[in-house]
This record gives C-alpha cells, sequence and structure tokens, in this order.
C-alpha cells in the first residue's frame, strides 16, 4: 500500500476510533475460576455444539475436538483475557541517548474477531521515541502478543498496544499501525479475500504530520534479508 494512500486513509478515520473504551469488556468474576475449571466446562459446551450440529463425537477424529478446543481457548489463543500473563515490560535507562525514533515493524499478529470468534491475521509497527527510557526489542512482541491474545476489535487492540508502551517507557511518544486480516470478511459474509483492515494510534510527537510520515516511511522499507 503506498505511503500516501495509508494517510489519505489515516485522515478520514479521523480519531472516530478512539473514542471508544480501550478496556476490553471482562467480567468481575472472571478468575474466579481455574484454568482446570475453565476447560472442563468449555469442554461440555463444545462437544453440545457439535452434537448440536450432528457431529458423530465417537468418531475417533471428533472425539478429542472438544478438549483441544477448551484447551486452545483457555491456555492458548485467549491467555491475553489473564493478567497474570501480561508480559513485564522491563525498560532501560538510555545511556547512549539515542534520540531518534526506534522502530519494530512486521511483527505477526494473530488474534481472533470478538463478535464472530474468527481468526484476525497480520502485521503490527510499532515505534517511539524514548525519553530517557527503553524497552527490549522481544517485549515490544511480547506486549502486542499478549493482547492480541484475546476476542479483540482491531481498533481497541491498537490503542491497547500504544497505551501499555506509553506507561512502561514513560512517554507519550508511542505509535502503532497494524494491517490485517479478518476472517470474519474473508470467508464469511461477503467473503472477500483481498481486503484488509488498517488501524493506527499516534501518540505525542507522532500526531506530527512530519514525524508521522517518517514512521510510515519506515514500515515502507524494504528489510527482507537474503
Amino acid at each position: 500500500m503506498k505511503i500516501d494512500k495509508i494517510l489519505t486513509e489515516i485522515d478520514e478515520m479521523g480519531d472516530a476510533h478512539a473514542g471508544s473504551s480501550a478496556d476490553t469488556p471482562i467480567r468481575e468474576d472472571a478468575f474466579e475460576l481455574s484454568d482446570i475449571e475453565k476447560v472442563a466446562l468449555i469442554k461440555d459446551d463444545v462437544k453440545k455444539i457439535m452434537e448440536t450440529l450432528g457431529l458423530d463425537l465417537t468418531d475417533d477424529s471428533l472425539q478429542g475436538t472438544p478438549q483441544r478446543v477448551a484447551k486452545m481457548f483457555v491456555n492458548e489463543i485467549f491467555s491475553g483475557l489473564d493478567p497474570a500473563n501480561k508480559p513485564k515490560a522491563s525498560t532501560f535507562e538510555n545511556k547512549y541517548k539515542y534520540g531518534e525514533m526506534l522502530v519494530e515493524k512486521n511483527i505477526t499478529v494473530y488474534s481472533t474477531c470478538e463478535h464472530h470468534l474468527l481468526p484476525i491475521v497480520g502485521k503490527a509497527h510499532v515505534a517511539y521515541i524514548s525519553k530517557g527510557r527503553v524497552i527490549g526489542l522481544s517485549k515490544m512482541n511480547r506486549i502486542v502478543d499478549y493482547f492480541a491474545k484475546r476476542p479483540q476489535v482491531q481498533e481497541r487492540m491498537t490503542m491497547q498496544i500504544v497505551q501499555e508502551l506509553q506507561r512502561a517507557l514513560g512517554t507519550p511518544d508511542v505509535a502503532c499501525v497494524i494491517d490485517a486480516k479478518h476472517l470474519c470478511v474473508n470467508s464469511r459474509g461477503i467473503r472477500d479475500i483481498e481486503s484488509s483492515t488498517v488501524t493506527s494510534e499516534f501518540g505525542g510527537a507522532f500526531k506530527n504530520k512530519e514525524v508521522k510520515r517518517e514512521f510510515l516511511d519506515y514500515i515502507k522499507l524494504d528489510t527482507t534479508f537474503s
């Protein structure tokens, strides 16, 4: 996607996506059950769904599916719901006084649309400008992965990533762009396999048009190595 087109789309979106809550809607009693208890309950629910669909769960290929799905929900694709799984965003003093933006691009995003529980697959591009603290590169990937591993709306996920990095680094100068395919669009409904969704959140200095463009130019760079 050309950089001018990205800028145009961002300008057209404006700040509308920033008006909604950045908090994932979780009940207060969400963590009263243990993971083992959740797996057992979800297993029964998945079994009922499959039986309602008319599937024969005595078949060798299907009989273990309810257990596999339940474990996947709790321990893998929705593990980001549990604050206990939140990565420690350790930061360090910027002793080398690096004052330019740092960009971590092409971070793989695997998430789940909260409307149809179908996959969201794409790339996140994250940047910040240090105000005295820096963060390990892998921590940026882990923060993206943590917020992706829950039922999500892409706009909210983008905001959550930025806000978490702002808290960790003690600076508003953080930005994130996510470009992802939603299987709820690609595989059902309109079934448009070519379209993708681009969301962005620009904080602090990144609201400046020139800084924003510099960040987007970095995203465009070919960093393929052979």
